[in-house]
């Protein structure tokens, strides 16, 4: 009975989404390294060990009264809620029911609820083991006030920064990659201390008048001169001890030396995936984020924009010295594969990120590129560079919203450049020598003045605007206009005075950023005095 309703328990854990809605919660709050939520409390478990630290220290001289024993009560709670938490995140307990259950099903064979409890409670056993959980429990274990020497413990509370200081565990992990050379270097260690220790006593143990009165002595000496203190209250008395002397701080200063250049080695090698780390840290915060991948010529053409458009991007280029130029410039860059799962997937490419614009040389890495993203989020904005015209085929299909042909333009630029050279060098010389003229899309939004009007009622010689087009889908006011298809829509190149906008249309303007956001303030305001009096 008691076995089928820890099947039936198991199971109902398994399918409930709010179990593991609140599973990843906590998981976020307490273990998850990249999340937001994990600084905040982190900063805050730090704050509370300190106070009840300091409260104790405290109250040993003066006594920290009523308030004292209450704020003791809540941090000592909070530290319980805490420790059971991790332990229950340690792993999934009713996986191991299901999966105990499963092979005895499987081998047609009776369930038996022992096994799986056991096997649940080594799962947890190895977590309460850990040295961490093992500070936590000794840290609870103060609030037992008739054990009076168990309010020692309260001091290993500060041990407990050690698990909110992300720092710290970048330590370890950085000591943990140089297990083998540390091992060396311990075992060297201990062989000279040793040898010298042994050899210090041989000489100068049985000397009258001697400092070495027994081994442990000499062991002592031996470790304050390795490590180059000397604190000079045991000297050698022979030339036998001075000559140990000698080799021995040697060998302190080498040892020294050696360990330094491994920590620095160690941390130089981590460097890298710390500043990543960073810069994923930095992701986080960033809502819409747009991925650019490609920091070529193009690319750098594109930061620059988006920058003055302050928008929120991110670098992803597999060539180091084209992401070292990008982080030098300030931008946020991370060095790698763009199609790779990982990295977009660490970027939020599934709640995050906006727009991806793959603006790399190769159309095949950039169809790869588009094919993952894709992938990962169905409705992702994805913006792609086509070097040759057969692979914007390719990229559409591979799900790009839009594909840009550069090439392409450059060629129609020079055509129109042949054609009419002066007013190219006009428009020309206005989008790209003065920073503050640009081209801006504006939307005619339901409600507003600009949907139902007519292009001709619209004061853009007031507002010191040019019109350059209108994006919109087909109308039966629209069907003799000419224009240029845009999948589900059509550009139409500088409409006439009785065209028509209707709600949803883009009006594609020219002008100087006050201008344009004096246009946009009348439109979204429903000014009526956007519009021209009609006779």
């Amino acid at each position: 009975m008691i076995g089928r309703f820890a099947v039936f328990l198991a199971y109902h854990l398994e399918g409930s989404a709010a179990y593991k809605r609140w599973k990843g919660f906590f998981h976020n709050l307490l273990i998850n390294p990249r999340s937001r939520m994990r600084p905040y409390f982190d900063l805050s478990m730090m704050a509370l060990v300190t106070l009840s630290v300091f409260l104790y220290i405290y109250d040993t001289k003066h006594g920290g009264g009523v308030a004292g024993e209450y704020l003791e009560y809540f941090a000592v709670s909070v530290f319980c809620v805490e420790y059971l938490l991790r332990l229950w995140l340690h792993d999934d307990s009713h996986k191991i029911v299901i999966e105990h259950y499963e092979k005895a099903e499987f081998l047609n064979l009776r369930f038996r609820l022992g096994p799986a409890l056991w096997h649940i409670l080594l799962r947890k056993w190895q977590y309460a083991t850990t040295p961490f959980a093992v500070i936590d429990l000794l840290a609870i274990l103060p609030v037992y006030r008739p054990l009076r020497i168990l309010r020692v413990f309260i001091l290993l509370r500060l041990f407990k920064l050690f698990r909110y200081a992300q720092s710290f565990n970048e330590f370890v992990r950085v000591l943990s990659e140089k297990r083998f050379e540390l091992y060396t270097l311990a075992f060297f260690l201990g062989f000279v201390i040793l040898a010298s220790s042994a050899a210090m006593y041989v000489f100068e143990g049985e000397l009258e008048g001697g400092q070495i009165r027994g081994f442990s002595d000499a062991l002592y000496w031996s470790f304050v001169t390795l490590f180059t203190v000397g604190y000079g209250d045991i000297t050698p008395q022979t030339p036998e001890g001075r000559i140990i002397t000698y080799l021995l701080v040697i060998s302190g200063v080498g040892l020294v030396a050696f360990l330094t250049s491994l920590l620095i080695a160690a941390f130089a090698e981590k460097m890298d995936e710390l500043r990543e780390h960073r810069v994923y840290v930095e992701v986080e915060k960033c809502e819409g984020l747009i991925v650019v991948c490609g920091y070529g010529r193009m690319g750098q053409v594109v930061v620059q924009k988006l920058e003055e458009d302050g928008a929120r991007f991110v670098i992803i280029d597999r060539d180091r010295d084209r992401v070292d130029l990008a982080k030098k410039r300030g931008f946020l860059a991370i060095l790698g594969d763009a199609s790779s799962n990982e990295i977009l997937v660490r970027l939020g490419i599934r709640d995050q990120v906006g727009t991806v614009l793959c603006l790399t040389g190769d159309d095949v890495l950039n169809v790869y590129i588009t094919l993952t993203a894709r992938y990962l989020n169905p409705t992702l904005n994805i913006i792609s560079r086509a070097a040759k015209p057969e692979s914007a085929r390719k990229l559409e299909q591979a799900g790009a919203n839009y594909v840009i042909q550069p090439f392409e333009m450059v060629g129609l630029t020079v055509a129109e450049y042949v054609g009419q050279p002066v007013a190219f060098e006009a428009v020309y010389g206005m989008a790209g020598g003065d920073k503050y003229t640009r081209v801006e899309a504006v939307m005619a939004a339901e409600g507003s003045v600009l949907a139902g009007a007519h292009i001709g009622d619209i004061r853009f010689d007031d507002i010191r605007l040019i019109l350059l087009g209108v994006i919109g889908v087909p109308h039966d006011s629209r069907e003799n206009r000419p224009g240029y298809s845009l999948r589900s829509r059509f550009f139409y190149f500088n409409p006439p005075a009785d065209f028509r906008l209707h709600a949803g249309d883009i009006l594609v303007v020219f002008g100087h950023e006050y201008s344009i956001a004096h246009f946009k303030e009348l439109a979204d305001k429903g000014r009526l005095n956007l519009l021209r009096k009609r006779a």
